[in-house]
């Protein structure tokens, strides 16, 4: 009976057992599905102290604590940001930035939306532990890849792929030496290049060339928008490696709205982590020129250097370019730009000296340097004068770059910023170089066709700088680019500020830069022989017509000179015509003697009261009298009249610019 009892419980226990088997599974995947706060946490962190085990590279945050960003929700949409203020103007509720909160304040801080900001507390210590340096090209020591990383990485998309391969490597490595060798090889006095011989001229070694104690500070701003974690903390270890801590005054991190994960709280406390970087946090999508501006606002360095979040320097690359602004505060200056692969990571440098050009459709280009250029400098390291400064990496004047008005405010997301900053430059007093002693290497995707957000962008402000900075030269613009012709019609931009600043600055004409920085860009049409200011030798005035609107009979007299009149520029063409200003098509004229202002004939009596000879002595004969033009002064008048030839001072004339012209 006891046997039978005990044979007549037993399936009970083991229903029983594996219903508590059952039970355990669940828990377990629960527990597995939905880990505690804590330590998904502190898993998230590994994985940012650590991006790859090649890399041997830890960072040790600490306790945990969590993190709060005061700004509105994220599953809100953003859209770019419109009617930016101007650089001087822009508020704080228009910027946030990351702060460390414990948590007992946490639901406090969750109360509060809107844009204030509060700057990260900067430690006086960088990273505890700072990973060793090793050559770039070294391979890693467990360098064999296996087969089920090998197919994970050719899985990826080109952005996955590139991110990949930079976390392989570590966030501080050392680029080989590529600025120029010594001994040097100087050419003989006079020839560049031409016969070479070895010498030991300290002011030709950027090797050696030793920075000055009383150089200016730098700001160095990094503006980022989702940008490879890996990539954005080497471009930051880079420089603070390679630059004295004495010309650094800070590195400012300006993230526009990106929504990477890695790139929030565990940014915030890497950068919490090292010395002299901060970082702002914009609450809505800016584009990169905005986004600039916006750490400008916030620097205090005597100079700024707007760089790329993409870039590896090279050690001594900042000084050379303090060096050059601190002897001309007018000076935009940049250094050679290299390439590193994006598939590889490899380390490409420019072997030629280049300079920075652009062409009719106001797009950017490297152009080696020619051969009148290259025969002009003194040595290989020395500053180039460059039409165009490279928008990777740009250095100026801090208080030079706001009064001559920072970028354009109402340029959008980014795009031609680099050459409205060169025209501006060249053409309102300062000058634009490229520095040789200064490498810096940069990533130059190799991405698809733009959006078409972005190259409308691009379109606008290429516009935007055709109406403000080219003047009549516009038309060969709009000829190049019809796409930009058909948006000017379609919207007409406002440029009235910058007009307003060109006047203010008293900037020159594009016909200035045109014949004085980059006259290989002169359009193809056929060339004046003189152009520019017509001076009256003997007066040191200006030919010129004081009326206002309608010029047309307008009598030319004599005023001071001034690069920003249009009314001042003349051409001499190979018709012996003397052409007026611009947008009017007038040419110099006589009646009763007096030089006028009449519309430009081609055929008939009339076209030979508008011929004049140019003479090598320079005196201006008209043609059809014989007689030269003089200024006559009446009074408080000095007019333009035929006067008999004799050679006087005041029949004496000079235009700014000769130019080689075909005239079969």
């Amino acid at each position: 009976m006891l046997l039978r009892k005990r044979y007549r419980h037993r399936p009970c226990r083991l229903q029983f057992l594996l219903l508590l088997l059952m039970l355990g599974c669940v828990l377990m995947m629960v527990a597995m599905l939905h880990p505690p706060p804590h330590t998904l946490h502190q898993t998230v962190t590994a994985q940012a102290s650590k991006p790859s085990p090649e890399a041997r590279y830890r960072l040790d945050f600490g306790e945990s604590q969590d993190w709060v960003l005061e700004a509105e929700d994220e599953g809100e949409e953003y859209s770019p940001l419109e009617g930016l203020p101007p650089f001087i103007s822009l508020r704080e509720d228009q910027l946030l930035v990351a702060v460390a909160l414990p948590r007992a304040r946490r639901n406090q801080s969750q109360g509060r939306r809107g844009g204030s900001y509060r700057l990260i507390k900067q430690p006086s210590r960088r990273q505890d532990e700072e990973a060793p340096k090793r050559d770039w090209g070294a391979k890693e020591e467990d360098g064999e890849v296996s087969e089920e990383e090998e197919l994970t990485l050719f899985s990826l998309d080109p952005h996955g792929l590139q991110e990949a391969l930079s976390a392989r490597i570590p966030l501080q490595r050392a680029l080989p030496e590529v600025r120029h060798p010594l001994p040097l090889l100087l050419p003989e006095p006079g020839e560049f290049p031409g016969k070479q011989t070895f010498v030991q001229s300290s002011s030709w070694r950027c090797l050696q060339q030793h920075p000055q104690d009383s150089l200016p500070t730098a700001s160095v701003i990094l503006c980022f928008h989702d940008e490879a974690w890996s990539i954005l903390l080497r471009t930051v270890h880079s420089i603070l490696d390679t630059v004295p801590r004495a010309f650094l005054k800070e590195i400012i991190l300006v993230d526009d709205l990106s929504q990477q994960g890695q790139l929030k709280s565990a940014l915030s406390e890497y950068v919490a982590r090292l010395e002299g970087v901060k970082l702002l946090r914009s609450n809505k999508r800016l584009g990169a020129i905005r986004a600039r501006m916006l750490g400008a606002t916030r620097a205090t360095g005597d100079v700024l250097v707007f760089m790329d979040a993409h870039c590896e320097c090279h050690p001594g690359w900042l000084e050379p370019l303090l060096s050059r602004i601190a002897g001309d505060r007018s000076r935009v200056v940049s250094p050679v730009i290299d390439v590193i692969d994006w598939k590889t990571f490899q380390y490409y440098p420019s072997k030629d000296l280049q300079r920075g050009v652009l062409d009719w459709k106001l797009d950017f280009h490297w152009e080696p340097l020619p051969e009148h250029v290259r025969k002009a400098l003194q040595s290989p390291i020395s500053p180039i004068r460059s039409p165009v400064v490279p928008g990777e990496v740009v250095a100026m004047d801090r208080h030079y770059f706001q009064n001559t008005g920072a970028y354009d405010p109402l340029m959008s997301l980014r795009g031609g910023e680099n050459l409205e900053l060169s025209f501006k430059a060249w053409l309102c007093g300062g000058s634009v170089e490229i520095l040789p002693c200064s490498r810096v290497g940069h990533i130059y995707r190799n991405q698809d066709a733009p959006s078409p957000v972005d190259q409308e962008a691009t379109l606008r402000n290429k516009v935007r700088i055709a109406e403000t900075w080219l003047g009549s030269f516009k038309e060969t613009f709009y000829r190049h680019s019809p796409e930009a012709f058909s948006l000017s019609k379609a919207e007409k931009p406002d440029c009235m500020e910058r007009l307003q600043l060109q006047r203010r600055l008293s900037c020159r004409t594009f016909h200035w830069f045109l014949a004085n920085v980059y006259p290989e860009l002169y359009p193809s049409e056929p060339r004046p022989r003189f152009s520019g200011k017509l001076h009256n030798t003997g007066l040191g005035l200006c030919a010129d017509c004081q009326a206002e609107g309608n010029v047309l009979d307008c009598p030319m007299v004599l005023a001071p000179c001034s690069d920003s009149r249009q009314q001042q520029y003349l051409q001499h063409t190979s018709r012996k015509e003397i052409h007026f200003g611009r947008p009017q098509h007038l040419c110099f004229a006589v009646r009763q003697e007096q030089v006028i202002l009449q519309n430009c004939t081609e055929e008939g009596l009339a076209i030979h009261q508008q011929r004049w000879d140019f003479q090598e002595n320079g005196m201006i004969v008209h043609i059809l009298s014989g007689k030269c033009m003089e200024a006559v002064v009446q009074e408080s008048n000095k007019d333009l009249y035929l006067r008999p030839c004799d050679g006087k001072a005041r029949q004496q004339w000079r235009f700014d610019q000769v130019n080689a012209v075909d005239e079969r």
